[in-house]
């Protein structure tokens, strides 16, 4: 607990009226310095969240939360599954899938894609597919019409409409007195979808799963795995860990959080490092700090020498610089946080005003599949920025206090 004195003076100090200006400018231009870091990195770091979660989202509203599976590659009958996992209340949906790698020829132009075969009846329960749908919906998809969903990319690159026919060659080989030969089916263009994510608009299409059966050469209660949804997204690793102990080796459980780990793992780097980028502009702020103390130690030094001769300690003299540094810190962490979170709170509105006020769009929707600037604020982040400068600033002050420290009076008051 700090005693008055030190306190008293490191305020006296603070708000006094310097005869150096300079001093009082760089005090201001740290508190700023400061301020804005705070400002830039809750800022930066509240946008890395939003496109986080957005991606996420999406993500999510066409992938399952888990999976079931077989180790063998191939759930022999997903019906047993389905009832083996009713009673689990997070559960709120189950479908079952075919899913396998293909190549899809138009013409001139080839390329590999993840075909997944699933129930139009059913898929709903797991998915949100119908809500990308530019062309049709789900139910245009019959089993026996071997009509095929395709994402807007792979359209554009393949040049495919509506009623197009594609060519779909499967690993899967036939044996003909002319040799191994590939198995190939043709299919028709019935819909495209988009959902803002160049793995799903540029990697994947979608057919009846009883389509994909006879693709894949599947027996008729043999499907790939069992997609759930549940309830809450942040459950599933837990879950999906219990459920696993529970079936002992029966069947299989893989979520989301795995599925795509590396993608998680990147963007939780990348907030790091630029959250580590943003911290040096708080640190270069707290330099200012360590500069305007030390001259604020230099035109003190008789101050500091006649509270010497009064008997106040040198610890006593270091606690009054570090009390007014610290207080430059807190004013510049507090106006930060303010002004961060006002900014990021109400990122859209001022985005969208810049926009109309200069007639441009800051993330084209030509370019870029998320055209908003997406904004979400994490307390945890906050406070770990605001203790993060609290913490540079007290730092700072620790070399100009025992500065003031070492001050002999003798010295200081020889030519006063």
């Amino acid at each position: 607990m700090f005693k008055p004195l030190e306190l008293f003076v490191g305020l006296r100090y603070l708000r006094a009226k310097r005869r150096n200006h300079f001093i009082s400018f760089i005090s201001l231009s740290s508190v700023v310095g400061i301020a804005l870091g705070i400002i830039v990195i809750i800022t930066v770091l509240s946008v890395m969240n939003g496109f986080q979660t957005e991606v996420r989202d999406r993500m999510l509203r066409m992938t399952a939360h888990a999976n079931v599976l077989e180790l063998d590659g191939t759930l022999d009958n997903w019906q047993h599954a389905s009832k083996s996992l009713q009673h689990v209340e997070e559960i709120i949906g189950m479908a079952p899938y075919v899913e396998g790698q293909a190549m899809m020829v138009k013409s001139t132009q080839v390329t590999g894609v993840l075909l997944s075969g699933v129930d139009p009846d059913m898929e709903s329960n797991v998915s949100e597919i119908q809500n990308f749908m530019l062309d049709n919906n789900l139910s245009v998809l019959e089993s026996g019409k071997f009509r095929i969903l395709i994402g807007s990319e792979l359209a554009r690159f393949l040049g495919t409409f509506i009623g197009d026919k594609i060519t779909l060659i499967t690993p899967e080989a036939s044996v003909t007195p002319a040799g191994i030969l590939p198995k190939l089916r043709r299919f028709t263009v019935a819909g495209i979808y988009e959902v803002g994510m160049n793995q799903f608009d540029r990697n994947t299409a979608i057919i009846h799963i009883n389509d994909a059966k006879r693709l894949y050469r599947m027996k008729n209660n043999e499907v790939t795995g069992l997609r759930l949804k549940l309830s809450d997204i942040f459950l599933v690793p837990e879950l999906t860990n219990k459920l696993n102990k529970d079936l002992q080796g029966e069947f299989w459980l893989t979520d989301w959080t795995r599925r795509h780990q590396n993608f998680f793992r990147a963007v939780k780097m990348e907030k790091t490092m630029m959250f580590i980028i943003m911290t040096l502009i708080v640190a270069v702020a707290a330099f200012n700090v360590v500069s305007m103390l030390v001259m604020v130690v230099t035109d003190k030094q008789s101050d500091i020498a006649i509270l010497r001769t009064y008997g106040v300690s040198p610890k006593s003299i270091q606690w009054i610089f570090i009390i007014q540094g610290s207080l430059i810190g807190i004013v510049g962490t507090v106006l930060g946080v303010i002004g961060g979170l006002a900014l990021a709170s109400n990122l859209d509105t001022i985005v969208a005003s810049v926009e109309n006020l200069f007639d441009m769009k800051v993330l084209s929707p030509s370019v870029y599949y998320i055209s908003d600037l997406p904004s979400e604020v994490h307390t945890s982040d906050v406070i770990y920025v605001a203790c993060i400068s609290f913490f540079l600033t007290v730092l700072a002050t620790i070399y100009p206090a025992r500065k003031a420290a070492k001050t002999q009076p003798a010295e200081a008051l020889r030519y006063e």
